[in-house]
């Protein structure tokens, strides 16, 4: 029997049990239905995977976290992490379970596997609970698992138009929202700053990939919706006043219009855009004097101040790696280095270390550390090897400043980095030798 029928008469099996169960003993009928319900959900998403992925695409983006913890309780934060990244582990089983598994021999997921099992030969500090641990385990190897299963037809395409479309997703709903005095959209945070639905840092995190996507659609096919799109999505990044991801998207962007091959939009066009990109800063230095309450004019004046903070928390994490600097401390001890309840919490609101690199060694040591860049280093060497010279040139410039942006965010446990690495999965899934030329635009 197939999965598909299985799952059919696994509904109907639960439906008559439904049935005799508001016969036999009504309390426990809303647990039937709800059972039932999500046995719905689940047989919906099996028959729609590229849909159901989709939709969970869209939603992870809008980092519903920050909107709904605002708007409800702050515990509420940790549960929306969750269930959107358990969300995606279920998407995941489910396009295993039908379409089969493949392997990724250089997965960056194998380090902090590697690191789990050394936490349980040499054991974990006593502060760090065994439960918490391997919640942070999970997480971390969560946008890594996409890359272990076989995708549906349509699936790398539908990724694509959904994560260019993110951002402004963000902005629209969080614009609903400022109109209903619910939530501003733009928030003050050393001056005026693009928030959408989520938070600027975030919303700038989810802008990322849609750049890049843009970027790529458009060189491949010179496309007027696609360039205008690449636009939109700059215009976003740069009013969140996010520091680091403007600087990686506009490195990228130049470099990636003065290098790329087989480029179908001319060169001659490519470098007068540079050219107009760099005399923009200029303007924007002269415009900072008039509009200084927004935080991308002051960037563009040289006046950024520090790193937001950071200089608060690098030293406590490097005194706590310093502990148990081969090995670490164990995975997800990087959240206990920050008094959840101190005065740096109540002063920034986080107790992340804003620093991949420090992170791990706090929970990997120099061992899981090193682990996980040499990962990483031959999981990229290995899939842009297969893609066509335009593709390869642009994601290693991709992840040349992604490992920049580590130094300062966290790239690989907020949601955005689901966002960012079901775009890479989109990418690396393409056949060898098969250019991008599907189309981004919407009829």
């Amino acid at each position: 029997m197939t999965t598909a029928p299985m799952a059919s008469a696994a509904i109907w099996v639960v439906g008559f049990a439904t049935i005799a169960t508001a016969a036999l003993s009504p309390a426990a009928l809303p647990t039937m239905i709800g059972a039932l319900l999500a046995l719905g959900v689940l047989m919906l998403a099996y028959r729609h995977l590229s849909v159901a992925f989709v939709v969970w695409l869209l939603v992870a983006g809008q980092s519903l976290e920050m909107a709904l913890t605002d708007l409800t309780e702050p515990e509420a934060y940790p549960v929306i992490i969750a269930a959107v990244k358990a969300t995606e582990i279920s998407l995941v089983a489910l396009m295993m379970v039908r379409f089969g598994v493949q392997s990724d021999r250089f997965n960056p997921a194998w380090a902090f596997v590697a690191m789990g099992a050394l936490d349980a030969v040499v054991g974990i500090p006593p502060d760090l609970r065994t439960a918490d641990m391997l919640r942070s385990l999970i997480g971390s190897i969560t946008p890594f698992l996409i890359f272990f299963c076989v995708k549906p037809p349509g699936w790398n395409l539908a990724v694509r138009r959904a994560v260019a479309t993110v951002p402004v997703l963000s902005v629209v709903l969080g614009s609903v929202l400022a109109v209903f005095g619910l939530r501003p959209v733009f928030v003050d945070s050393g001056g005026l700053r693009l928030s959408g639905l989520g938070h600027p840092a975030f919303l700038a995190g989810v802008c990322l990939p849609a750049i890049y996507v843009g970027l790529l659609h458009w060189l491949r096919t010179a496309s007027s919706r696609a360039a205008l799109l690449l636009g939109v999505n700059l215009v976003i990044l740069f009013l969140t006043g996010a520091r680091a991801p403007a600087a990686y998207a506009a490195i990228v962007v130049i470099f990636s219009l003065i290098l790329v091959p087989d480029a179908v939009v001319p060169r001659a066009h490519r470098l007068v855009l540079v050219a107009a990109g760099l005399a923009a800063f200029p303007v924007l230095a002269i415009l900072g004097e008039t509009f200084g309450g927004f935080r991308l004019f002051e960037l563009a004046a040289g006046d950024a101040g520090d790193l937001s903070g950071r200089d608060k928390l690098w030293p406590l994490f490097e005194a706590a790696a310093a502990q148990a600097p081969w090995f670490g401390s164990g995975i997800g001890s990087g959240n206990l280095v920050i008094p959840h309840d101190g005065p740096i919490v109540q002063l920034m609101h986080t107790w992340a270390a804003h620093n991949e690199y420090l992170r791990i060694l706090v929970e990997g040591g120099h061992i899981g550390r090193g682990l996980l860049i040499l990962l990483f280093v031959l999981w990229v060497t290995s899939h842009t090897r297969r893609l066509p010279r335009l593709e390869r040139v642009v994601m290693r410039l991709v992840f040349l400043t992604y490992a920049a942006h580590a130094v300062t965010d966290n790239v690989l446990i907020s949601t955005p980095a689901c966002v960012f690495f079901a775009f890479v999965a989109a990418v690396f899934a393409d056949p060898p030798g098969e250019r991008l030329r599907e189309s981004l635009d919407v009829a």
